[in-house]
């Protein structure tokens, strides 16, 4: 049986995107794909987009990171409409979870 090759996080995250968006850095998820641009946080799977919002819309970003499962990051929208998602980051996508994450707190941060 030939295994179904999941694309690549950039390929999913490059789809989405608006015209003059820039695509910053993209992890892989094991049902989604988190994706953070110039503007926004987007997290999607092949199918549909499960939220797409800008950085001023994000309440809350928690990682947890156990030894013997897959890392749970969670982010939580300002705004109640949006549902909360809860993402397992299997250990070789920590550098690029890592490197979202503190793209989006540097933002979060200058927004006050």
């Amino acid at each position: 049986m030939a295994e179904q090759r999941k694309e690549e996080p950039e390929q999913i995250s490059l789809r989405l995107l608006e015209p003059d968006e820039k695509l910053e850095v993209a992890a892989r998820a094991r049902d989604a794909v988190l994706a953070v641009t110039d503007r926004r946080l987007i997290v999607a799977d092949e199918e549909r987009i499960a939220l797409e919002v800008p950085f001023t819309d994000i309440r809350r970003i928690q990682f947890d990171i156990e030894r013997t499962r897959p890392a749970t990051l969670v982010i939580v929208p300002e705004n109640a409409a949006h549902q909360p998602q809860v993402l397992a980051i299997p250990p070789e996508e920590y550098d690029r979870a890592a490197t979202a994450l503190a793209l989006v707190g540097r933002r979060l941060a200058s927004q006050g």
